[in-house]
């Protein structure tokens, strides 16, 4: 199993990045997919997810209304449209696969698979 994430880098505050996230070895229309990510010193937080099904979402309220998850079950691919980056947005971004309910991402301590992260900064 490989969730392989990627689109991490330095934007300025106001910017933008998309992350990706390309998943192997595992049938991805049975997973719900989502983000986590983790700041210097702090814990994991929920970032957003996607039902398998691609039409309903899920956001953390830091994000809402500036980040976009979505999603492509045709090519196995996992996406996060992040606009108007802050500087509270600097983290590594994990990609994570589990069948868990969608209203239960929140709160999820473990998931069933783990991407390894990609770091993204946003700094002047």
């Amino acid at each position: 199993v490989q969730l392989q994430a990627s689109g991490g880098g330095l934007v300025q505050p106001g910017g933008s990045l998309r992350l990706s996230c390309a998943a192997s070895g595992i049938p991805f229309t049975d997973f719900n997919m989502g983000w986590f990510r983790q700041a210097p010193g702090k814990e994991r937080e929920f970032v957003a997810a996607i039902r398998r099904s691609e039409f309903d979402t899920l956001y953390a309220d830091s994000v809402k209304g500036r980040f976009t998850i979505s999603r492509d079950n045709a090519k196995n691919m996992l996406h996060l449209q992040m606009n108007s980056l802050k500087p509270d947005d600097t983290a590594v971004y994990y990609c994570a696969a589990d069948t868990a309910n969608l209203g239960l991402w929140k709160t999820l301590e473990g998931v069933d698979f783990w991407g390894k992260g990609t770091q993204v900064t946003v700094s002047s």
